[in-house]
């Protein structure tokens, strides 16, 4: 591949903190390659780009894996990673995060001289900010031949130009270590920025250069270990891919320590949810398209739960509230008299219900518990949860029977929607009838919902007790060394 000569910008001088300092605007390198240099050409490209694009599809946009190869590849699945993001939104700051490609060194280097130019003008960095971080942070650095050619930063950059109707900064951010140690400490030091405020952009490719279908196979292995939330989990398979001996197989994902970085970050946060969005090789392209040699593309989006914040209060309206119990009642009756889960058309569901959310689905039979199985992952749409627990909960919850057809008159329905789960430190931070007990020790756990505190009269260590015993299996003062987490519910039921 032929590179473009970089050249920096003038000299020009601002003052920074009362002394003076050069502004060193960083040059595109690739336009020209990777993209059109002629902005007229890029902003038509990007625009076709969009338009074919998977339209948004998450909200609460925190982050996004995008990919950096020439556009005539990518370009659609980056355009579909974009997409996630609200155009309208105020961001503080944009943080982009790119493995070096040329340069390995220790830890990150963070672009602090100056701006980022592309042809769609300049990309404004938030430069004190940048040098706080080199300042503060020794994992960082300011080395600007990191920035100087790299091309995984500098292409995501036209998309992001495009996509925001508002002012935006970026902090550049070159990778240059191969240590998930590293990317760890990096992601240590970049963790308080991760909130709704600010948006993180991961640059990354998956397989290089394996046969179109293998290469499918090892970047849907690659993405589903990304969307489990889990470095380790990621790092693991990375290792499983080298080890198959896939024909051509160079990498499974060259980004990754930019991307076990993200990870690093959100492990802890059960309330982040990372969604796959759109995934192409570059077999797939309609000019250059090439299936005994490919390089495979996703884009993925990390978006926050509606039901992030411990102090926010879900709720449904009595219509949505009626929906929701109705298709848990239609689908336990048509599973277990036909075997078969009714249909429903997604599109006809009000947004509430297709939001992401864990549930429980409770069974009771004249006052008397008659089955009750949940899900605490927020990794599927809430009416789609409860059309599972609603199947599990009649038929597979090992305690009971199967429930029978002529049982339905006799059943009432209890829907809990939870809130993401909180490890705490203290069994004090239990407010019983408030929060449920979720305990687990080594390979044993067990979870008791809010109402189960209410319903008994118990006090707290009977609460935690019964579960420790009776769920979890690990004795009465099991909980004692268990880890210890908390969520919230939202109940209704048809007996309301």
């Amino acid at each position: 591949m032929i590179l473009l000569p970089l050249f920096f910008g003038s000299g020009s001088h601002a003052q920074d903190g009362g002394s003076k300092s050069v502004t060193v605007d960083r040059k595109p390198a690739v336009a020209g390659q990777f993209y059109p240099s002629d902005p007229v050409r890029l902003r038509a490209g990007l625009s076709a780009l969009f338009a074919a694009a998977q339209p948004c599809e998450t909200k609460n946009t925190v982050a996004i894996i995008s990919p950096h190869a020439g556009y005539v590849f990518s370009g659609e699945v980056a355009a579909s990673a974009f997409n996630q993001i609200d155009p309208d939104k105020n961001y503080e700051n944009i943080f982009i995060l790119a493995s070096s490609h040329r340069m390995s060194f220790d830890g990150a280097s963070v672009y602090t001289r100056g701006d980022y130019i592309t042809p769609l003008g300049a990309v404004k960095v938030n430069r004190e900010l940048a040098s706080s971080l080199v300042k503060e942070n020794p994992v960082f650095t300011d080395v600007p031949d990191a920035h100087l050619y790299e091309h995984s930063l500098e292409v995501q950059l036209p998309f992001l130009q495009y996509r925001m109707k508002t002012e935006f900064r970026i902090i550049p951010i070159v990778l240059g270590t191969q240590s998930a140690a590293s990317a760890n400490k990096i992601a240590q030091a970049l963790k308080p920025y991760l909130n709704d405020r600010n948006l993180f952009i991961i640059s990354t490719d998956f397989s290089h250069y394996p046969e179109y279908d293998d290469a499918c196979l090892v970047d849907k292995a690659t993405a589903g270990a990304i969307i489990k939330n889990s470095p380790e989990h990621l790092l693991k398979l990375l290792e499983e891919n080298d080890r198959k001996g896939i024909d051509d197989l160079a990498t499974s994902l060259c980004g990754w320590t930019s991307v076990v970085t993200l990870l690093y970050m959100t492990e802890e946060r059960s309330d982040l949810i990372y969604r796959e969005i759109k995934y192409m090789n570059s077999g797939d392209s309609p000019l250059y398209g090439d299936k005994d040699r490919v390089v495979g593309y996703f884009a993925i989006a990390v978006e926050q739960s509606s039901l992030s914040k411990q102090n926010d209060s879900f709720s449904l309206n009595e219509e949505e509230r009626k929906l929701l119990l109705q298709i848990a009642r239609q689908t336990m009756e048509q599973y277990v008299s036909k075997g078969k889960v009714p249909p429903l058309d997604e599109k006809d569901l009000p947004a509430r219900l297709r939001e992401l959310s864990g549930a429980f689905v409770t069974l009771k039979k004249e006052g008397q518990l008659r089955g009750c199985i949940g899900r605490f992952e927020a990794t599927s749409p809430l009416y789609d949860v409860v059309q599972q627990m609603a199947v599990a909960s009649s038929t597979q919850d090992s305690r009971f029977e199967p429930v029978e057809t002529d049982e339905f008159d006799d059943i009432d329905i209890e829907i809990s929607v939870l809130s993401p789960m909180r490890k705490i430190s203290s069994v004090d931070e239990i407010v019983l009838g408030k929060h449920g007990i979720y305990m687990k020790k080594g390979f044993y756990s067990g979870t008791f919902l809010p109402q189960v505190a209410t319903e008994t009269g118990w006090t707290l260590e009977e609460f935690l007790g019964h579960c420790a015993r009776d769920k979890a299996r690990i004795g009465w003062d099991g909980w004692k060394t268990a880890e210890l987490f908390v969520y919230e519910a939202y109940v209704f039921g048809e007996k309301e």
